[in-house]
């Protein structure tokens, strides 16, 4: 939502509180003066009614100006509550009024009371007043649903309970007239058994959303919206609890564990965008766990207990043996100047957690390979050591056969010898396995000709390929 429309939002509630109050007042005022000229119980408790209502509706006034508040640092959710607390408020003052009504009205079918004078003025009360809580209670009832207000939804409840209540009482003194007295005090009951009812309907869902109820079917519509996100393997919980305008939300979702940390990123920000699209009201927070899926092959359940680790691995090979056996071999990548006990110690417990995961019998083995952490100050090699170099490379690879055209060789002299890169190519149909075990030899050719070569990276290209290298 934007800050405009709950600007706009916030001003249409509280002009329909504001309206609210003054016509209260005013049906307040003509009711007591009608009871008092005609002695009528009805339109006393109408009277007694509308001055709770009167309170109720300032209630409203200040209950809706607070829950517009933004959060603040003692609030974190808002001061939406404030309109549940109001609307609790008035329904006790519904109930206690009830109550008093009640009793005068069996006081006076027990013939304790007075009697009943019926006159224009009381009937054209009623009338104008169930004119103007019908009037008044649809404009509440839509601005309510409009913005969601909890506290205007109970002056709506209010105003139309008034209603029917007035006409109740229209029908007691209609009574009266025909010369039932009692009837008055019946209308009054029956005014009363109905704001009773009204006020527990309204408490018992003011009372919900204090105690943080979830809305009716929210959990069930945030699993289907979630459930339709890609990557999402299970919805694990869903929490939801309104606070006026907005329903918070809490889901904890389950993703494939070899997932990249970029890839759970994305997933949580779909749920979001999926939920927002269509729950705009919905404020949802998302927790995303890590878990292991059934069809994970253990090329994936390794690389995933390397990645948790924070520890690169290359040349991952699984092989099965006899009786069910599993036999496991990696290059495990350290910075070239950690001590050989501290690299032993890294490859000793990532071996131990492989053999965790794959259970009793697997032959694991760890081969530790230098790499160079920190950025390495270099210069370009002379071009006579380039031509040299790249004379290597070419007779190394006619050797081999497999790959050729060797271009795009770059040397860079730095303090731990030189760093060779180059570029060649091979035919489209080679399989990468003999394309890689081709290229190794070459590199390893090289580093045996040339004590000086710290390190040669080879990049292989399918013959015939366009591809311009941008390293050239």
């Amino acid at each position: 939502m934007t800050a405009t429309a709950s600007d706009t939002h916030s001003r249409e509630k509280e002009a329909a509180a504001l309206s609210s109050i003054v016509a209260s007042t005013a049906l307040t005022l003509a009711k007591a003066v009608a009871a008092v000229l005609t002695g009528s119980l009805g339109l006393l408790s109408e009277a007694i009614h509308g001055l709770l209502d009167v309170g109720a509706t300032v209630m409203t006034y200040f209950a809706v100006r607070i829950a517009d508040k933004p959060a603040d640092a003692e609030h974190h959710y808002g001061h939406a509550k404030i309109e549940s607390v109001a609307a609790l408020a008035e329904t006790g003052l519904l109930f206690v009024a009830s109550g008093w009504i009640i009793w005068e009205a069996v006081q006076r079918l027990t013939g304790h009371g007075g009697d009943v004078e019926v006159g224009f003025v009381a009937i054209g009360v009623v009338v104008v007043s169930i004119a103007v809580d019908f009037f008044r209670a649809r404009h509440l009832q839509k601005v309510a649903k409009a913005t969601n207000s909890q506290a205007l939804e109970a002056d709506a409840l209010h105003f139309s309970s008034d209603m029917w209540s007035s006409v109740v009482v229209l029908v007691g003194l209609g009574f009266v007239l025909l010369g039932f007295p009692l009837g008055d005090a019946i209308a009054a009951i029956g005014v009363s058994a109905f704001v009773c009812l009204a006020g527990w309907r309204l408490g018992t869902r003011t009372i919900d959303s204090l105690m943080d109820a979830a809305p009716e079917g929210v959990a069930d519509r945030l699993r289907e919206i979630v459930d339709r996100v890609p990557g999402v393997v299970m919805v694990e919980r869903v929490r939801a609890r309104p606070s006026g305008a907005i329903v918070f939300v809490d889901l904890d979702v389950a993703v494939s564990r070899t997932r990249s940390l970029e890839d759970t990123a994305g997933i949580k920000t779909a749920i979001h965008e999926a939920v927002q699209a269509e729950m705009p009201e919905a404020e949802a927070s998302v927790v995303v766990h890590p878990r292991a899926l059934d069809d994970e092959t253990v090329h994936e359940r390794i690389m995933v207990i390397a990645r948790n680790r924070a520890l690169a691995i290359h040349h991952l090979t699984v092989q099965s043996l006899d009786q069910g056996r599993l036999s496991v071999s990696f290059d495990l990548e350290v910075d070239g100047r950690m001590p050989l006990d501290a690299a032993h110690d890294i490859a000793s417990t990532l071996e131990d957690a492989i053999a965790e995961e794959l259970g009793p019998g697997v032959e694991v083995e760890t081969h530790i390979e230098p790499i160079t952490v920190d950025r390495l100050a270099g210069h370009d090699a002379d071009a006579a050591t380039v031509a040299e170099i790249t004379a290597d490379l070419e007779a190394a690879a006619a050797r081999g056969g497999v790959v050729g055209e060797i271009h795009a060789v770059r040397a860079r002299v730095t303090e731990e010898g030189l760093i060779v890169n180059f570029h060649c190519r091979a035919a489209p149909e080679t399989a990468i396995a003999t394309l890689h075990t081709a290229i190794d030899e070459v590199e390893r050719a090289v580093r045996a000709t040339r004590r000086s070569v710290r390190r040669v990276i080879g990049h292989g290209e399918p013959i015939g390929s366009d591809r311009v290298s941008t390293s050239a």
